[in-house]
C-alpha cells in the first residue's frame, strides 16, 4: 500500500513541529564513538571548541556536544522543535534560523555539526554559509543515524516501509551520505566514517520513534496508524519480551575548511 500524493520536501521538514514531544522522547542518541570519529577526522577536540549545532531540532546532538565540553549554540528553524529544546535545554543557547542562513558572524565556529539535518538545506546555499561561519581549519561534520540493513529483522521491517512509502530504502541509505550530493560544489572534501551501536527500547518507544519520521507525520492517520499496528504484529513475532534491539550505522562525513 503507498500514499499519494506526494508530500513537498516543506510539508515534510515542517512536520516536526507537531511531534516535536514524540521526536524528543523516542528518537535515537549518538554513541561517544561517534563525537570520537569527528574529532579524529577533523584533528581537534570538541572539548573547549565554539561549535555551531545547525538544524539542532529538541537538542539530542547538543547536549552530547555540551557534555564533551564544547561552546555549543543551537541553530534550528522550527517553532515547535525549538520550543521543546528551550524546555529541555534552558541552558544552552538557541538561535532561529536554517543552515541555508545561519545567523552567525564569519568566521565565528570551530565545528559546523549536522546531525540528521544537512538534507533539509540546499548545498548551493548551506555550502558557501559553512565556509563562511567557519573559521580556518575549522570543520564541519554531518552525521545520520540509519539503519543496519545487514541485520535481518530491520531488513525486513526497512522493505515493508519501502513497499508501503513506495521508496527502495537501502537506495535513500546510501544517498544520505553520498559526498557528492552533500556537496555537488566539490568545494568541500568529505570524508567519510561509519559507526555502528545499538540500544534496546520497549515495543512502543520503537514505534514512537517509526512515527516521528516526516514520512510517516505527513501520512494520514488512518494509513499511518494500520501500518504501526501491523508494524507490532510482525515485531512481536520477533521480539515476544516487547523488547526491540535496535542497530544504527552512523553515517559521518566530514570536511575540514582550509
Amino acid at each position: 500500500m503507498t500514499t499519494s500524493p506526494q508530500p513537498s520536501h516543506t510539508d515534510r521538514a515542517h512536520s516536526f513541529n507537531a511531534a516535536a514531544a514524540q521526536y524528543a522522547a523516542n528518537r535515537p542518541s549518538y554513541p561517544p564513538a561517534l563525537f570520537d570519529a569527528v574529532e579524529e577526522l577533523a584533528a581537534r577536540p570538541v572539548a573547549g571548541a565554539r561549535v555551531v549545532d545547525v538544524g539542532a531540532g529538541t537538542g539530542i546532538a547538543t547536549v552530547l556536544l555540551r557534555a564533551r565540553g564544547a561552546d555549543v549554540v543551537a541553530v534550528e528553524p522550527g517553532e515547535g522543535m525549538a520550543a521543546q529544546f528551550r524546555h529541555a535545554l534552558p541552558g544552552i543557547p538557541i538561535v532561529r534560523g536554517s543552515g541555508d542562513a545561519l545567523p552567525l558572524a564569519d568566521a565565528s565556529a570551530d565545528f559546523l555539526t549536522y546531525a540528521q539535518a544537512w538534507h533539509w538545506t540546499d548545498p548551493a546555499r548551506s555550502v558557501p554559509e559553512a565556509l563562511r561561519v567557519l573559521r580556518p581549519g575549522g570543520a564541519l561534520a554531518l552525521w545520520w543515524n540509519t539503519h543496519a540493513l545487514d541485520v535481518e529483522w530491520i531488513a525486513e521491517a526497512a522493505g515493508r516501509a519501502g513497499r508501503f512509502f513506495g521508496i527502495d530504502v537501502a537506495a535513500e541509505r546510501e544517498r544520505a551520505a553520498r559526498t557528492e550530493l552533500a556537496d555537488p560544489s566539490g568545494r568541500l572534501h568529505f570524508t567519510r566514517r561509519e559507526v555502528r551501536w545499538s540500544r534496546r527500547v520497549p515495543l512502543a518507544t520503537h514505534l514512537a520513534n517509526v512515527g516521528s519520521h516526516s514520512a510517516f507525520l505527513v501520512t494520514p492517520r488512518e494509513p499511518r496508524t494500520a501500518f504501526l499496528d501491523e508494524e507490532r504484529a510482525h515485531l512481536l513475532k520477533v521480539f515476544p519480551d516487547g523488547v526491540v534491539e535496535e542497530t544504527y550505522d552512523v553515517l559521518l562525513l566530514v570536511a575540514t575548511h582550509t
